[in-house]
């Protein structure tokens, strides 16, 4: 279970770096209806990724089955594209950085957040951690290495708990600390908005950069 979770970490790290969702939270956080639409973000961040992983996990199951000890070329294979499509991703948040004092552009979406209520914040949750491309092909990898580990049902439980708080702490911990305060949160989470938004692109190209040589070195290893 242990080489699992050391797998399947960097890939939750992935997730949790997310800055357009990071944004949103803490947008929603500034909101009118900060902890209602904050708390209902978080319930959909968490169960887009638990079920996208889940889902992964179990339909890796129709791989078919081998010696432990023996290669893996069909996870190499898909380790391998899952790891070309995240560089490429990367490569397309490199080239999308802001020329020099030009202003960074964050989806339109974002305007109508002070609208929000908590249902709609829990279906963007759901839609900024499932269906955002980089985070559903992350959770695709997570899960095939989950799924065709060979470890106990209830072992892949742990794994995939460990994996869930780790892809959700970015928007848990926020979420928290503004329920417990508030008042000393609003000026910190305005400050970390602004540097999120300044350096979006860039964190996710290097981001993606990272992962995708690390997915594509598994996929390697399985030969």
């Amino acid at each position: 279970m242990g080489p699992v979770i050391g797998t399947t970490l960097p890939l939750a790290i992935g997730i949790a770096i997310s800055p357009v969702p990071m944004i949103a939270a803490i947008l929603l956080l500034l909101s009118p209806r900060a902890k209602s639409t904050g708390v209902g973000f978080l319930l959909g961040w968490v169960v887009g990724i638990t079920v996208a992983v889940i889902v992964f996990t179990a339909l890796s199951s129709i791989l078919p089955a081998s010696d432990p000890d023996a290669t893996h070329p069909i996870v190499g294979v898909i380790d391998i594209v899952l790891g070309a499509l995240l560089f490429l991703i990367g490569i397309r948040q490199w080239r999308s950085r802001p020329k020099p004092g030009e202003e960074p552009q964050l989806p339109a979406w974002m305007k109508a957040i002070d609208t929000m209520t908590a249902m709609r914040g829990f279906v963007l949750g759901i839609l900024l951690s499932a269906v955002n491309p980089k985070n559903l092909l992350l959770a695709v990898s997570a899960g095939l290495a989950i799924g065709s580990s060979g470890i106990a049902v209830w072992q892949m439980v742990i794994v995939i708990v460990v994996f869930v708080l780790i892809a959700a702490c970015s928007i848990l911990i926020p979420v928290i600390a503004y329920l417990v305060a508030s008042k000393q949160m609003s000026g910190p989470l305005d400050t970390l908005r602004g540097w999120l938004t300044d350096n979006n692109a860039t964190i996710m190209a290097v981001l993606m950069f990272v992962i995708g040589v690390v997915v594509i070195g598994k996929g390697i290893g399985q030969f």
